[in-house]
């Protein structure tokens, strides 16, 4: 059975205090991670504390755009429109929980290879999300 993506309603992001960088990268087709100086250890969500070393000396990385899969759930029930949900691993090695989108989602697997999309919310807001490479 083919579950074809669709386009649906995505609300705006609550904004943490430091969140903003993060989003003005994105509304540019920019995804950023977090690297701490101390470790060196990337992370995301960013966040101004390393969640590895608790290091307050992290700064901003632009990642690849690309990984793979780790796992991921086709939502049938939670609105009116199926969407995937997933977590994708980076190249660079941090695990993000995501959207597949621009594809079959029922043939969404592990391990495939995705590429970096943005979607806007209601508000205009770009938020990144995968499609396969």
């Amino acid at each position: 059975m083919a579950t074809p993506y669709r386009d649906r309603e995505i609300a705006d992001p609550v904004m943490n205090i430091g969140d903003e960088r993060y989003f003005e990268a994105a509304g540019q087709g920019k995804l950023l991670l977090k690297k701490c100086a101390d470790c060196g250890a990337l992370h995301h969500f960013p966040r101004g504390i390393c969640p590895h070393c608790l290091s307050e000396n992290v700064s901003w990385v632009e990642a690849k755009g690309t990984g793979v899969v780790y796992t991921c759930s086709v939502t049938r029930r939670a609105g009116p429109v199926p969407y995937c949900i997933a977590y994708v691993t980076l190249d660079e090695g941090v695990s993000m929980m995501t959207n597949i989108v621009d594809c079959d989602l029922d043939a969404v697997k592990i391990g495939q290879r995705v590429k970096l999309v943005f979607k806007k919310t209601k508000g205009g807001i770009s938020i990144p999300m995968f499609a396969p490479a």
